[in-house]
């Protein structure tokens, strides 16, 4: 942890005794009290309020609120306290519950959750006069909404649904590649032999095979999925499993949404958060849509999480694309935490991908 010189103030990533003071101060203003497993490691989940709204076009709010940007493009609105189905290829602007009053040295980010990338939900977060999604200037004082568009299944959601999560962070804590790699030497962030620090740490795809698959490749035309029923979808008819054949290769069709897995074991320290970001854009014509966040103690021992992949949501783009076994997709940014949270990821903190190998969301059985 660093502290600033000047306040005397820890900077980093907020941990969960971080969040909850926050919460306590006024900076975060729920709607109604936080649930049990609400607040993560390094993260709090957003829930949904009771309205959403159909509207013709995704936007940036520039210099309006929110809300006059859904007046001025709205198709119609919905009742989420009676749930209600969000379809493929629409664009919903939801509420959410979470308040901010931000103090003038605390910023936010957004990204969506593990299990919500996993289901190809593409959803992002929005502040009144914000200029860029998922990012909360510091100071923010206002509403938080939520862009909300299913790509592959239909999706139903009610008030209280969690989509997105969102970190707290005083100063820059990111840690540069001559930092991430003393990190890597004092505890192994990935198990590559030479990994490769250029802006983060480099994550491959493998397509060599967990116990014969290669990953899944979402169906097309399937029933709908409900967000908060873990366990009660059937794989089989939302998936079709790709068998590992010995090419190591696999060709991306156009518009289809597969779940594949790094090569690398991923491992955060507990003192650290990381995230994903995206490879460059001009290595190849695909998107791999990160769910982003990896909370302390992900792929961590000490928390039950040794040999843990980071998985990955891929979509190919216009045209069929060749990806390769070992073939570069994506970095992990490493980020210092301002104190070690109380709980860790996987231990004891609601944790549905510790340890993980090739896996589906939670919805699937």
């Amino acid at each position: 942890m660093q502290t600033n010189a000047q306040t005397g103030i820890s900077e980093g990533i907020l941990a969960a005794q971080g969040i909850a003071a926050l919460t306590q101060a006024g900076a975060i203003r729920p709607d109604t009290p936080y649930a049990p497993d609400q607040i993560q490691p390094a993260s709090l989940d957003l829930r949904l309020g009771a309205r959403v709204f159909r509207v013709r076009t995704s936007f940036l709010p520039g210099a309006r609120t929110v809300a006059a940007c859904i007046q001025a493009f709205v198709l119609h609105e919905m009742d989420l306290t009676q749930g209600a189905v969000l379809e493929t290829g629409c664009v919903y602007i939801a509420e959410l519950q979470e308040h901010l009053a931000l103090p003038a040295d605390l910023a936010a980010s957004a990204n969506p959750k593990s299990s919500t990338g996993r289901i190809d939900v593409f959803t992002r977060v929005i502040t009144d006069r914000g200029t860029a999604f998922d990012q909360v200037e510091a100071g923010y004082h206002g509403p938080l909404y939520a862009e909300i568009s299913p790509r592959t299944f239909p999706v139903k959601v009610r008030t209280g649904s969690r989509l997105s999560q969102i970190r707290f962070r005083r100063g820059d804590p990111r840690l540069t590649d001559g930092d991430l790699a003393a990190l890597h030497g004092r505890t192994p962030l990935v198990d590559a032999g030479q990994p490769s620090f250029q802006g983060g740490i480099a994550v491959s795809i493998d397509l060599s095979g967990f116990d014969g698959l290669i990953g899944y490749r979402a169906k097309r035309h399937t029933g709908l999925v409900d967000v908060d029923r873990p366990g009660a979808h059937r794989t089989a008819e939302f998936w079709e499993p790709l068998a590992a054949d010995g090419s190591g290769a696999l060709i991306l069709d156009p518009g289809q949404f597969y779940i594949l897995a790094s090569k690398e074991s991923v491992q955060v320290p507990p003192d650290h958060a990381a995230e994903m970001v995206p490879f460059d854009p001009l290595v190849g014509e695909f998107r791999v849509h990160y769910a982003g966040f990896f909370d302390p103690g992900f792929g961590f021992a000490g928390a039950g999480g040794a040999g843990a992949r980071a998985v990955l949501e891929v979509r190919s783009r216009d045209v069929p694309f060749l990806l390769e076994d070992g073939q570069i997709v994506g970095r992990l940014v490493y980020e210092r935490m301002a104190e070690v949270p109380a709980t860790l990821y996987g231990a004891g903190a609601g944790s549905n991908y510790q340890a993980q190998g090739l896996k589906l969301s939670k919805h699937f059985a």
